[in-house]
């Protein structure tokens, strides 16, 4: 009896031994389907993320497409096509010539779309109802698209101011490209094409005006200069305007290129002094198709 007891007591030990080892054996087995559960998961997880994000982005584009589609819709539904009579076409306009005069005025603003000032000038001729005329620089359009969106969306007219705002002579490639890039972005934000020049600084003869006649633009200056790039006491910003102010007038002034606190803080100013005289305010497109009728009725009645 004595000579067993070890045997039985090794036996026992041996058993012990084989049911821990299958208990790591359990539990490393449960350990790694817990692993590859985790990881499945997560594959699952991503892949249902990366449809979700691809999802919202369609959905954003989607709702981008919808809004551009909405502002071009509103616009041309409102007629602002910025088109001008084909009398024009072509044509050198410093303001229009009325008969008999009529009190009316084109504000225009230059070197546009820009931070702030833009947004602000905006928001002055919204709360006072006048739609304006405003010359935009190809460069502005494609780092501000959004601004110019706005303004043909609150029914504004858009003109052609060059990519580059140069003054320096351009041959005619280099012309082109000034005008036909610049109309292509405006076309490409807004769903809308512009008839209407202004050459950077007046300057007349540097190419860019030869090359906007030759392709039907109406090449439009300006009655009474604010001189705001100047940067001019309030006061003397406004007497500038209104120097030169007459009826079928065009007003220039600037709602970019630079620092244009000045403008926004003469504007309420100007615009109130208009209508103190009894003017009301026109877009350019306006202003000429005023003009036309008048020369028409004149012709008629001859």
């Amino acid at each position: 009896m004595i000579n067993n007891k070890p045997s039985l007591l090794t036996s026992g030990k041996l058993v012990g031994l084989l049911i821990l080892c299958g208990s790591f054996s359990l539990i490393f087995i449960m350990l790694n389907k817990i692993d590859i559960f985790q990881f499945k998961l997560k594959q699952t997880l991503n892949v249902n993320n990366i449809a979700a994000n691809v999802g919202t982005q369609q959905r954003v584009q989607e709702l981008k497409i919808g809004m551009l589609k909405s502002w071009q819709g509103e616009a041309q539904a409102k007629g602002f096509s910025d088109s001008v009579p084909s009398s024009f076409q072509g044509a050198i306009i410093e303001s229009a010539k009325l008969s008999p005069p009529q009190k009316i005025i084109a504000l225009t603003f230059d070197d546009g779309p820009w931070p702030e000032s833009t947004a602000e000038v905006l928001d002055i001729l919204k709360k006072n109802q006048i739609k304006g005329t405003f010359f935009v620089i190809g460069e502005n359009v494609k780092n501000y698209p959004n601004l110019l969106k706005q303004e043909i969306a609150e029914g504004h007219v858009i003109g052609n101011h060059t990519w580059h705002h140069w003054y320096q002579f351009l041959n005619p490639q280099a012309a082109a490209y000034e005008i036909d890039h610049t109309a292509d972005l405006i076309f490409k934000t807004t769903g809308l094409k512009t008839n209407l020049f202004r050459p950077p600084g007046g300057i007349m003869h540097n190419g860019v005006v030869d090359y906007a006649r030759n392709s039907k633009y109406a090449i439009i200056l300006w009655s009474s200069d604010s001189v705001d790039y100047s940067r001019p006491a309030v006061p003397k910003l406004i007497g500038n305007v209104f120097r030169e102010a007459r009826p079928g007038g065009i007003v220039l002034m600037h709602d970019g290129g630079g620092n244009r606190s000045k403008t926004v803080q003469a504007l309420p100013e100007i615009i109130a002094n208009f209508r103190n005289q009894g003017y009301r305010f026109v877009t350019i497109p306006e202003l000429l198709e005023i003009q036309d009728k008048n020369q028409k009725l004149i012709v008629n009645q001859k």
